[in-house]
């Protein structure tokens, strides 16, 4: 009978509270991963990602909560379980190969269970998984970066871990060559069944790596779901900020509703509360000015850019509203010094108190 490892418990974080002297990063941090699941840790710097990798990892105590690996206690105030004896693998920006080892003796080090020839037996399978047999005997500084970042994943993944931990493990690859590692490496972590916590504070990673994202603020989750969900049901002024660039115009809640200048939104809060909307560049509708007024606000084109199937332009309002960015795919039609009217997508238009902090 086939297990089902997306069931099997893989890493439970509850109650987490960490601080480093008087300093509190960590705050009753909960979470949960399965087996195979990625989950992905974001956020700015500072607010408590790495030290939640480290926590995991057995490199530093807790000062409150548990943490739980295949459902068995690793660590609570008090109890440490190393890291070593974890089943945790870990894998960050500079991987850390041993430089006068070969590549197969990197892969090789921490199999703690045979003789040297079946260690190297499974080393050379890992590399082969991931395509680097043919450089099993060189030296990492023979190695491209790319190279050697499969190395560091085929390394950690030797043991056979539970729980795979990456602290912006891509950072230092270029832009085609990270997107070429980055789907090799989900690929193997899924096959293998490895509860992934990955760290980075780039919002276009996480939405392309990972199957649930967990948005950190100041040591506290501010929203976890999928990127649909974070991006299109943001919960705050913070996380629909964080998710790329927006536009921004103030107004005052008046019967459920606020006006701006490119139509009326849905505001849930009580009469004269001032508040802010926070449009994305798609959010803005563009239609071409013809003449007569209309409800929608007019502007003109101050630049129009083709940024491969999308354009993005940067529009002057009539209205007092400061200078507005879209994006659309309609085509080369929007040209500057051309006069447009724009209408606010509800879809892509989130409104929250204007004390509430981005």
């Amino acid at each position: 009978m086939t297990e089902d490892h997306s069931v099997m418990p893989g890493l439970l974080m509850e109650g987490i509270s960490h601080r480093y002297g008087r300093d509190s990063v960590l705050h009753g941090l909960d979470l949960t991963i399965a087996r195979g699941e990625i989950t992905c840790l974001l956020g700015p710097s500072g607010c408590g990602k790495t030290t939640s990798l480290r926590v995991v990892a057995g490199l530093e105590p807790i000062q409150g909560g548990r943490v739980d690996i295949a459902g068995m206690e690793v660590s609570r105030p008090g109890y440490l379980v190393p890291p070593e004896h974890r089943r945790v693998g870990l894998m960050f920006q500079d991987y850390a190969l041993f430089p006068h080892m070969r590549v197969i003796d990197n892969v090789a080090f921490g199999l703690r269970e045979g003789d040297k020839s079946s260690k190297q037996s499974a080393a050379m399978e890992l590399l082969a998984r991931l395509g680097l047999e043919c450089y099993a005997r060189d030296f990492p500084h023979a190695l491209s970066g790319g190279e050697q970042q499969r190395v560091a994943l085929a390394r950690a993944l030797a043991p056979r871990p539970i729980v795979m931990l990456l602290d912006e493990p891509f950072s230092g690859l270029d832009r085609r060559l990270r997107d070429q590692v980055r789907n090799d490496t989900l690929d193997i972590l899924r096959e293998m069944s490895v509860a992934t916590l990955l760290v980075t504070h780039d919002a276009e990673e996480a939405m392309l790596m990972a199957d649930r994202i967990v948005l950190m603020r100041e040591g506290s989750i501010v929203q976890s779901g999928t990127a649909s969900e974070l991006y299109a049901q943001p919960e705050s002024a913070f996380a629909t900020s964080f998710f790329g660039e927006v536009n921004v115009l103030e107004g005052i809640a008046q019967g459920g509703r606020v006006a701006t200048p490119m139509g009326t939104l849905a505001a849930p809060y009580q009469d004269g509360i001032q508040v802010r909307v926070y449009v994305r560049p798609e959010g803005l509708r563009l239609k071409e000015e013809i003449g007569g007024e209309d409800d929608n606000a007019g502007a003109e084109i101050l630049e129009s850019h083709m940024l491969g199937p999308a354009r993005l332009i940067r529009l002057k309002p009539d209205d007092e509203i400061g200078p507005l960015t879209a994006r659309t795919i309609d085509g080369p039609q929007w040209e500057t010094g051309k006069r447009v009217r724009i209408r606010l997508d509800p879809e892509r238009s989130f409104v929250f108190p204007a004390t509430q902090e981005a």
